[in-house]
């Protein structure tokens, strides 16, 4: 399953009163569950003795014993929540107690944690809710979010709830009067989207709903034939899983039903809880006694029912309105306790002794560093093969052209036929494909220069015309009789002494300069470079584009001194341009197109500073319809391309969103893809930046040449670092796509609230 960022639709920092987050703080969860086929996760908030922030987390694991969890026990967590194969903490922004951040850390069925990513930065939360899949939560004005649920809609906008939980494709809540329980997505059992009624709370399972009404009774709605029917009595407390209830009832002691005549574990039936909490079979609760964590519903808690000695039943606060639980003062430092929720008849209750038998934290900080050393210097690894091209490519980079489909057999090489020849007649192949574009109407809307035209323009290709080279040849800059500016790219024919080096060159070429003709015959995007015409003239093949006077992006980062790049809204606003370039090839072009060389150095800026995407050389059609990729031999420039692409020589439109992971690093911290540290070693960007986003301390890998973000602009910069992060993964399917990415760019771009000195043309999608 994969995590986007940037969720939150509000990046300002909203100030509330600090007695209101306290009301609704006993609302997050301390204790989750997560359940998959082979192996169960008990999480839990753990007292710590640092400050009144809320603790750490500390997780158990059953089936698969002694799964090692990278939370550091030096973060302090206010809240959380879990599902399948996924644990995610709440904490509050070290800056302020009003601002929430929520991270979220995967793992697999053998228990080995695999990613850290930060899903939400915003306005604090003051409840948090997971079914198997998604996550939502209230903010502090009670409106819904959730995350990780692509495609989730509020109808009319978003809604306000005093409670929510969320079950398997749907969410529902209860309204701030408590009159009406509403459900947005997917679920069977009632007639309509709404239930009436008078009700205090509302919990969800797999595929059912239970409320406790106004007068503590619980109903429920579902299949009445397998969830069971419901106890008599009052109850304060729900937890509901697959197909099974618990309930606790206002002494404190819990009752159980559902499903296979599903029954509380003999022996806990006279303990007295706090709170419950459930995920599928499994269920727990906070001991009101001694805050010991008991779980039940699956045979590994039979004999031995107790998971934790002791845990938080929710977070530490310097101010309980409601009260706060007996002891739970001895819990937090400086004075803070843990709060009861404000409902009627909550009273203010002094410390009791503290409780035995407190566990002590292990201090997984060195373990997390392992994993991230392990988890992003793996990308490096696969990148060892090609270092040693890089002393021998331009700051540019080297381009590794591809052998064609997979099976397919080099060509032939006819030693001693094409020895010392530099200038040859194109091969029937180049001139087949040339003459299909032509009968195809394809370059119909493309005119057609003239071979002495474009000589007298560059001065017969002289050096002082050149400003660069592309993939089949040499760039020139050169002005037309009609006024016009424009960039002349002209083919180049190798020589060499060996025929197979020949040979496979010059197809290289010959592919590139029919793919550009091509594919920029067909696309128009105001993000992609414009093709005005071609010259086919015996030997020469050469392609006419718009000039781009203000260079690449590589340039402005790398070797342009004063550019006016140097401002965080610029830098994202250029980011944004060139990620709906590339939407605009997977998503709107048809056929798709996968560019397979997205780096600083193919991405143009024109007299407004709009970024252009431009040398297709590379590109191919993407897969069909019933095919998942194309099977052929790696392509793109060292130190950009997948290396899952590299690895299995698989190619989807996620080997672009890696290149374009890689581009986002760049811009951020100034570094090449590739470049030398200190000490001369050559190193890859992923190593030195990702590692640092990750533990949300980017400020200390921002390129220092630019101003420091403004307090609007940190969380447009720290929410792009967590996109790069995710467009690099190992794996493509674990990558956003480029619409997902360009929504996350949007949204950063408008955080940076602040004038520019020059003015950035419309990048509205034109398709």
């Amino acid at each position: 399953m994969g995590f986007y960022f940037c969720k939150s639709r509000h990046f300002p920092l909203l100030i509330f009163s600090f007695l209101c987050f306290a009301r609704f703080s006993s609302s997050l969860s301390s204790v989750s569950i997560s359940e998959t086929s082979n192996l169960i996760i008990v999480c839990a908030l753990v007292p710590s003795n640092g400050g009144i922030q809320p603790s750490s987390i500390n997780c158990s694991s059953f089936h698969v014993p002694g799964v090692r969890t990278p939370f550091n026990s030096n973060d302090s967590f206010s809240g959380i929540v879990s599902g399948i194969g996924f644990v995610c903490g709440l904490k509050p922004h070290f800056s302020s107690s009003n601002v929430s951040v929520m991270h979220c850390w995967r793992f697999s069925r053998n228990g080995s944690f695999l990613s850290l990513k930060r899903i939400y930065m915003g306005p604090a939360l003051n409840r948090l809710e997971a079914g198997n899949t998604h996550i939502c939560g209230l903010n502090e004005t009670d409106g819904l979010e959730c995350w990780q649920w692509p495609g989730f809609n509020q109808t009319g906008g978003v809604q306000f709830f005093s409670d929510i939980a969320v079950g398997e494709g749907f969410v529902c809540g209860l309204t701030k009067d408590g009159k009406t329980i509403r459900f947005l997505g997917n679920f069977t059992g009632i007639a309509g989207q709404e239930i009436s009624g008078n009700y205090s709370l509302v919990a969800a399972g797999y595929s059912h709903v239970c409320a406790i009404n106004s007068d503590g009774g619980i109903e429920c709605w579902g299949n009445r034939n397998i969830m069971g029917d419901a106890p008599h009595g009052q109850f304060k407390e729900l937890a509901l899983g697959l197909n099974r209830s618990c309930a606790l009832r206002t002494n404190g002691t819990v009752v159980c039903w559902g499903m296979s005549n599903f029954r509380l574990q003999q022996g806990l039936e006279s303990l007295e809880f706090i709170t419950i909490k459930a995920k599928s079979n499994v269920f727990c609760g906070v001991s009101a006694l001694n805050y010991s964590l008991f779980c039940w519903g699956d045979p590994n808690f039979d004999s031995n029912p107790m998971v934790f000695s002791e845990v938080l039943p929710g977070p530490c606060r310097n101010v309980c309105p409601c009260g706060s639980f007996p002891g739970s003062g001895l819990l937090c430092s400086n004075g803070g306790s843990i709060c009861q929720a404000c409902t009627a008849g909550a009273i203010s209750s002094a410390p009791s002794p503290q409780p035995e038998n407190r566990s002590s934290n292990s201090d997984l900080n060195d373990r997390l560093i392992a994993f991230l050393v392990v988890c992003v210097g793996s990308f490096s690894l696969l990148l060892v093969v090609g270092f040693f091209l890089f002393r021998y490519c331009r700051d540019r980079g080297c381009r590794v052209h591809d052998s064609g489909p997979l099976g397919e057999t080099g060509a032939p090489t006819n030693s001693g036929l094409c020895s010392n020849r530099t200038h040859q007649t194109p091969p029937a192949v180049l001139e087949k494909r040339l003459s299909q574009l032509t009968s195809m109407g394809t370059t119909g809307r493309l005119e057609e220069f003239s071979f002495e035209a474009l000589v007298q323009a560059t001065n017969n290709f002289s050096e002082d015309h050149k400003i660069g080279t592309g993939s089949f040849g040499s760039v020139y800059h050169a002005t037309l009789d009609d006024g016009r500016e424009v960039a002349i790219k002209r083919a180049e024919i190798t020589s060499t002494s060996s025929c197979a080096i020949h040979t496979r060159r010059q197809e290289d070429r010959d592919d590139a300069f029919v793919n550009e003709l091509e594919y920029l015959s067909r696309v128009h995007h105001k993000n992609l470079v414009r093709l005005l015409g071609f010259c086919e003239d015996s030997n020469e093949h050469i392609l006419i584009y718009e000039y781009m006077n203000n260079g690449t992006l590589h340039d402005h980062l790398h070797e342009v001194q004063n550019s006016p790049l140097m401002s965080w809204a610029i830098r994202l606003k250029i980011a944004l341009h060139a990620a709906r370039g590339i939407e605009y090839l997977h998503e709107y072009a048809v056929p798709q197109i996968i560019h397979r060389d997205i780096k600083p150095a193919n991405i143009l800026l024109d007299t407004n500073w709009t970024a252009k995407v431009s040398d297709f050389g590379l590109s191919l059609r993407g897969p069909g319809e019933d095919e998942s990729h194309l099977s052929l031999r790696a392509a793109g420039t060292v130190g950009y391309m997948d290396p899952e692409y590299f690895r299995l020589q698989q190619l989807t439109t996620k080997s672009d969103v890696y290149s374009f992971g890689i581009v986002l690093l760049e811009l951020l911290s100034g570094y090449k893809a590739i470049y030398q540290n200190e000490n001369g070693a050559h190193r890859n960007v992923i190593d030195f930046v990702v590692p640092y986003v990750l533990r949300d301390e980017i400020h200390r890998v921002l390129d220092q040449t630019v101003p420091p973000p403004t307090p609007f602009e940190i969380e447009a910069v720290a929410c792009v670092g967590y996109l790069a992060a995710d467009c690099v993964r190992p794996e493509g399917r674990d990558r956003p796509s480029m619409t997902e990415i360009v929504n996350s760019l949007e949204k950063a771009s408008m955080a940076c609230l602040i004038p520019h000195d020059f003015s950035l043309s419309s990048t509205q999608s034109s398709t």
